[in-house]
């Protein structure tokens, strides 16, 4: 069986500062398949890497757990 790799974009409010990306990153990284988050707090955007993608459930609740809104 082949793995696919993929990305994807969310959008999250509420960041502002480094801690805001810090605590993104940590609660996604956990998800399971996650390998990578890049967080870019100016412009609101989360970028996923993973081996499945996490649903929206799964993203949401770590988003909130962080502190944050999952805009989409």
């Amino acid at each position: 069986m082949i793995s696919v790799v993929e990305t994807r974009s969310i959008a999250v409010t509420g960041m502002s500062c480094d801690h805001c990306a810090h605590a993104i990153r940590a609660e996604i990284g956990q998800l399971p398949g996650v390998t990578g988050v890049d967080v870019d707090v100016a412009a609101g955007q989360v970028r996923i890497t993973a081996e499945p993608l996490p649903g929206d459930t799964a993203l949401r609740a770590a988003v909130e757990e962080a502190g944050y809104e999952f805009a989409g």
